[in-house]
């Protein structure tokens, strides 16, 4: 019997056993999702996480989350990304990074799909520890202007240990907006992640 024709009784108990990797955390949750084509493949085997008490925060399913989340599933990528899952947490399968190369040629860009004009908190989805970058270029484009904000990556995300707040912006209907996450001017020896971009009607920031 294949593991997608277990009841889900049974796939909770086995990707417990072998670790809650991205694919398993994904497949217990009844969520079918696709990596991304451009991406280069994951090199970790299911279950390899260097801090295991974070696999908790792991969000397996993005379409469970508030507001209108783009996952790096759907994101467009240049460059060469490749997928882990080695340090949880993260949302979907797993998150890209840019592998401490191609400084400067990479990015990943989030396009959502707004059906209203107006106001949002946007949330930028990143796993963090000393190995990443301290000022990883994400750039908001909203209906004001460009607005581009340095990350440090190596911080604690405020919203359950993998989201980090950019700010309040607004935005027209439709996918005019985006956000877009770059290794310009990033450590040669450190890592860009890109992961989850999460859009959250608000009001309108007091002036």
């Amino acid at each position: 019997m294949g593991f997608l024709q277990l009841n889900h009784r049974m796939k909770h108990k086995l990707a417990i056993t072998i670790g809650m990797s991205a694919l398993c955390a994904a497949l217990a949750a009844d969520v079918t999702l696709v990596p991304h084509p451009k991406a280069l493949k994951n090199i970790h085997p299911p279950g390899e996480v260097d801090r295991p008490e974070m696999v908790k925060f792991i969000v397996a399913d993005p379409a469970s989350l508030p507001g209108i989340v783009v996952d790096e599933t759907a994101a467009e990528l240049v460059g060469e990304w490749q997928y882990s899952t080695h340090t949880p947490p993260y949302v979907g399968l797993g998150y890209l990074h840019d592998m401490k190369a191609g400084k400067g040629s990479k990015s990943v860009t989030f396009t959502p799909t707004l059906a209203k004009a107006g106001w949002y908190e946007v949330r930028f989805a990143h796993c963090y520890n000393v190995r990443r970058s301290a000022n990883a270029p994400v750039t908001i484009h909203h209906a004001e202007a460009d607005t581009t904000l340095r990350i440090n990556l190596q911080e604690e995300p405020e919203h359950d240990r993998l989201f980090r707040s950019l700010g309040k912006f607004r935005f027209e209907a439709g996918r005019a907006g985006w956000v877009r996450v770059s290794n310009e001017g990033t450590e040669p020896n450190r890592v860009v992640i890109a992961d989850a971009v999460q859009f959250l009607p608000c009001e309108a920031p007091a002036r």
